[in-house]
């Protein structure tokens, strides 16, 4: 096939899937994806979506959307060539010329990978079907709110009700452009309560925000909903941080009379200048990681838990930030896990893990995914607390694409290539710090 032939293929795969997706039901997405892409020389396309906790990954067929067939058994993220590609975000060799696997890419959000089979086997084939992978995660996050079968997919277990309720109203859990990279984590992923982890961009300022609710049922669910639901309410209404607190607790203490509480850290990051502000309410203090060597403690002076009406004043702290600086925010189901009769997981042993993973060259999300598995062995493989993690890393004022900002999420290069050293390939995975 002659280079414009192929250009035609391409625009023709494109066009055809982008046209018959405004009223295509999820249900046809396998069968309409595969025959589009037959167009631009792609003999198959199979979606494999990973689940919550990021351990396997299932395939999107007609049958598992319909709910008729679930047997085909899950790929394992952990030892397989396809879990590499999502944990890396490399395009890997799936056994033979023109087999590939691709990552699944919604922005830098990872959401599984393709396998795929093309009669070419060169650098254009691998740039279509990257085009082609980023207009298929579009359209799966287009139908993740409307589709019960695609959130069933991606479970390994029932999910209790403040679980389902969370999951709804949190941003994607990854997030970059030229200035940050933001990612956070929540487990017990399925059954998880109280805790909510919230992020937006409002021109040069990212606003990051943790809150850990009082208890661990529906209610504890019902009351961090609560309390993001008036965080944003008031922050896009213009209040500063302190008046944003403030507001959350007028929205508890109108629902709940003082018998429940929220603990949490309000904070702004302003991009071109790389100040951190933030006020606590009564939660552990954010830490600052720079470089693989040093960690602090941001010390502040904490106001009263939101809801209480303790009247203890709050106050506004500045840190000045480094190119390259991670900020973590944090609840304490990540630093009090242990086993039974032993330490907790700690600060110590926490920072120590982001940090050496941070040297190794992992991308972002695939650090916090080792970290929830690191927590989840340290305690037996099963939590008595919500442990959320948010990272964001201040890359500089430049708000264009960057190739840090792409290694750090584990964007593949246009030919497939790895944008980062591969020496970390070997390390296992999640083990003990």
């Amino acid at each position: 096939m002659t280079d414009c032939g192929r250009d035609a293929g391409g625009r023709t795969m494109l066009a055809g899937m982008l046209a018959d997706s405004h009223l295509m039901p999820i249900e046809l997405l396998p069968a309409k994806a595969a025959e589009h892409a037959g167009a631009a020389g792609f003999t198959e396309v199979t979606v494999f979506l990973a689940d919550l906790r990021g351990e396997v990954l299932y395939p999107l067929t007609e049958d598992t959307l319909s709910g008729s067939s679930r047997d085909d058994p899950p790929l394992r993220i952990e030892g397989t060539v396809a879990g590499r590609a999502f944990q890396y975000g490399e395009v890997l060799a799936a056994g033979g010329p023109g087999r590939w696997w691709v990552p699944l890419l919604d922005g830098t959000e990872r959401l599984g990978v393709l396998r795929v089979t093309s009669t070419h086997d060169d650098v254009r084939a691998r740039q279509d079907i990257d085009s082609f992978a980023a207009l298929l995660a579009l359209m799966i996050v287009g139908h993740r709110n409307t589709s019960d079968p695609l959130a069933e997919l991606v479970r390994t277990e029932p999910m209790n009700i403040a679980a389902e309720m969370q999951w709804t109203i949190m941003p994607p859990r990854t997030f970059a452009d030229g200035r940050v990279v933001i990612s956070a984590v929540m487990e017990p992923a399925h059954s998880i309560s109280g805790d909510v982890f919230e992020y937006a961009i409002d021109g040069p300022l990212v606003h990051l925000t943790i809150l850990d609710a009082m208890g661990h049922d529906t209610a504890a669910g019902l009351c961090g909903a609560l309390a993001l639901g008036a965080c944003r309410n008031a922050r896009r209404g213009g209040a500063d941080l302190l008046a944003t607190g403030e507001a959350v607790e007028a929205a508890l203490i109108d629902q709940y009379r003082r018998k429940r509480y929220v603990t949490g850290i309000l904070a702004t990051l302003d991009t071109r200048t790389g100040v951190l502000s933030w006020v606590n309410r009564g939660h552990l203090p954010p830490v600052v990681i720079r470089g693989s060597r040093w960690s602090a403690n941001l010390s502040c002076r904490p106001a009263h838990p939101m809801g209480t009406d303790l009247g203890i004043e709050g106050t506004v702290c500045d840190e000045q930030l480094q190119p390259g600086d991670r900020v973590v925010l944090y609840t304490d189901g990540i630093t009090e896990a242990r086993r039974a009769g032993g330490p907790e997981f700690g600060l110590a042993r926490f920072t120590d893990f982001l940090i050496r993973h941070h040297a190794d060259g992992l991308p972002v999300p695939e650090t916090l995914r080792r970290l929830t598995h690191a927590i989840l062995d340290y305690h037996n493989g099963r939590l008595q607390d919500d442990a959320t993690v948010l990272i964001c890393e201040w890359l500089g004022p430049t708000t264009g694409p960057s190739e840090q900002a792409a290694a750090l999420t584990g964007l593949p290069e246009p030919d497939g290539h790895p944008r980062r050293s591969s020496r970390e390939h070997d390390t296992p995975e999640g083990g003990r710090p």
